[in-house]
């Protein structure tokens, strides 16, 4: 009995201990910026495609592919710079933005593995995260492409 009392006595001052250690969410304000940031991220995408229509002339697919290929451009060059890192800590999730989120997984290993060389640091690191998204997005296209292919005939 003894025993029983001195582990339920642990386990409430444990739990006291986590209550006292444990930082207050911040949900709300976690949000908010998650929202402004990702909103300003994706209205300077979509700035980039009006431009690139308006002054280059560019047809509306065209315009878009430069959009993401900036906005990719830009985050891998923020990320090299170590400025990127502390916008995500500042936004959270607003950086994760699809196109942002992609470039800055590639770049961030081959940054952390910078110092074992060119190639097997750097090179080899560049698409250990974006491998994987890679090998399934394309194998899942063509197993689309496939059923597209029987089901309208």
């Amino acid at each position: 009995m003894q025993q029983s009392g001195k582990k339920q006595a642990l386990i409430r001052e444990y739990a006291q201990l986590v209550r006292r250690l444990t930082p207050k969410s911040q949900l709300g304000l976690g949000c908010l910026r998650a929202f402004w940031v990702g909103g300003a991220i994706c209205l300077l995408g979509q700035w980039i495609a009006e431009a690139a229509q308006r002054w280059l002339s560019l047809p509306l697919s065209a315009a878009q592919t430069a959009a993401s290929i900036t906005l990719v451009f830009l985050t891998a060059l923020l990320t090299g710079i170590g400025v990127f890192d502390r916008i995500a800590r500042y936004a959270g999730a607003g950086t994760v933005v699809p196109i942002t989120g992609f470039a800055n997984a590639m770049v961030s290993p081959a940054m952390e593995f910078k110092p074992e060389g060119w190639v097997l640091g750097t090179g080899a690191r560049l698409f250990t995260i974006a491998g994987p998204v890679l090998v399934y997005g394309i194998a899942s296209s063509v197993i689309v492409g496939i059923l597209y292919y029987f089901i309208r005939w």
